[in-house]
């Protein structure tokens, strides 16, 4: 006779709180998503990406973590060149699994076993590397992986990282003394949107948002951002994020993903020296992908 089982109710009484990476579970239960999808696109899209957020429990959690792994490597850079980021390899660390996520390859090292690599070193750069980051550049030379500490996302948006050994910028970009273009990419960052079915909410809307981010005591007196360009500044800025949106469509697909992505100005990058692209992720219903299935067909 069949043994019926009913799934576990998440719940505080049955996920416990622990420290360290945390798990989806954990996420679920103890650390709620602050922000609406639609939230999120404004943020992005707002210009300024510092309103982007970890939940504010979650942050401290991370802060402990982090005081932690500083004691064992000797800074986080560290740990991630020597232990987190397995280049060229699909991310086998992370508690929180991308559904793009292959199965563990048997080949691939266990975590314990890649602590044996140099503290904070970089592995050599192939003598045909490029200047800077390219959609179609050798798989060694970057990783993709889940963000073990996620922003304050709804459960259904997958939060992953693009860490690039070269430069997300190529090295002939100005002086932002001496181009609007630099000092606004410098300030700023860059982001963009892919899949989308309709335009990108508007930064007019930011306002309405706003009380979102009452927590963290943030008022449209103290953003940071740029006034709009002309049309040449504004397609020129949108170059400069060409090769990492042509990535981005290619490992999200558009027919069944829309994505939010981001690279943080150097102001705000928590990682300085060791960059790394941001990307929300939502896969669409099969509904939205059957409406744009049909809507595609001759």
């Amino acid at each position: 006779m069949a043994i019926e089982t009913k799934p576990v109710e998440l719940s505080s009484d049955t996920v416990p709180l622990g420290s360290g990476l945390p798990t989806r579970e954990e996420l679920l239960v103890h650390y709620p998503a602050n922000f609406t999808w639609h939230q999120m696109k404004i943020f992005v899209n707002s210009g300024d990406l510092g309103l982007l957020k970890r939940s504010k429990k979650l942050q401290q959690r991370y802060n402990e973590w982090a005081e932690g792994v500083k004691k064992e490597y000797g800074s986080i850079v560290n740990y991630l060149l020597s232990y987190r980021l397995q280049w060229g390899h699909p991310d086998t660390i992370s508690l929180l699994r991308s559904s793009l996520d292959p199965p563990a390859e048997p080949n691939i090292p266990a975590p314990s076993e890649s602590k044996t690599r140099p503290i904070g070193v970089l592995p050599p750069m192939p003598p045909d590397a490029p200047a800077y980051f390219h959609a179609d550049m050798p798989k060694e030379l970057y990783y993709v992986a889940m963000n073990d500490w996620p922003y304050s996302v709804p459960p259904e948006i997958e939060h992953s990282l693009i860490w690039s050994r070269v430069p997300f910028f190529p090295p002939d970009l100005p002086s932002p003394v001496e181009s609007r273009i630099s000092a606004r990419l410098l300030q700023d960052g860059l982001w963009g949107f892919t899949g989308l079915d309709s335009p990108p909410p508007s930064p007019s809307l930011l306002p309405q948002a706003l009380p979102a981010l009452e927590p963290w005591g943030v008022t449209m007196d103290k953003l940071i951002r740029s006034p709009r360009g002309t049309e040449e500044e504004e397609r020129q800025i949108k170059e400069y994020g060409k090769e990492i949106e042509t990535f981005v469509k290619r490992r999200w697909n558009e027919h069944e993903w829309e994505t939010a992505w981001f690279l943080n100005p150097p102001r705000l990058q928590s990682v300085p020296g060791l960059a790394h692209v941001h990307v929300f992720a939502r896969h669409k219903s099969p509904e939205e992908i059957a409406r744009a299935t049909a809507t595609s067909d001759p």
